[in-house]
């Protein structure tokens, strides 16, 4: 199976530092900064990106359980909301709230409910915000090249 991959560079302090994200496949890229990601400035963050690949995991894994099911739908579109609020603790990513609509022929609202439940317990995206996270950390000295 594939390894999907991205990366992060972070520049300056926290309040005025400035980053950018980019996914190995160059299909997805953008600026973040502080005002990006704790208010409402323009820019992209990692919040938004988790509820990209939330939202685009669901919708994919809805269609495959109704197709498994019998029921091949014509559309299925997700939105993902990421909630991140600040408590005592600093930061935290507290729910993702999804909402979908899927356009499902000959199908009754019982079992679209049922398979859209299933399926949101296996959704592979879903189910990584609980898989341990390994880190390996190097320290560089001040202008040596990135090993990225």
């Amino acid at each position: 199976m594939p390894i999907r991959s991205a990366s992060a560079t972070w520049k300056g302090d926290l309040p005025s530092g400035t980053g950018e994200l980019q996914a190995a496949s160059g299909n997805v890229s953008g600026d973040y900064s502080f005002g990006s990601r704790f208010e409402e400035a323009k820019g992209t963050n990692p919040e938004e990106l988790l509820a990209a690949a939330e939202a685009g995991c669901f919708s994919m894994a809805l269609a495959n359980s109704l197709a498994k099911a019998g029921h091949k739908a014509t559309q299925v579109t997700t939105t993902a909301k990421v909630h991140l609020d600040k408590g005592d603790a600093g930061f935290s990513i507290t729910k993702i709230v999804l909402t979908t609509e899927a356009e499902v022929p000959g199908i009754d609202d019982a079992t679209f409910q049922t398979l859209a439940g299933e399926t949101k317990t296996g959704c592979p995206v879903g189910k990584a915000l609980s898989v341990p996270i390994e880190l390996t950390a190097t320290l560089t000295l001040p202008g040596s090249p990135a090993r990225f």
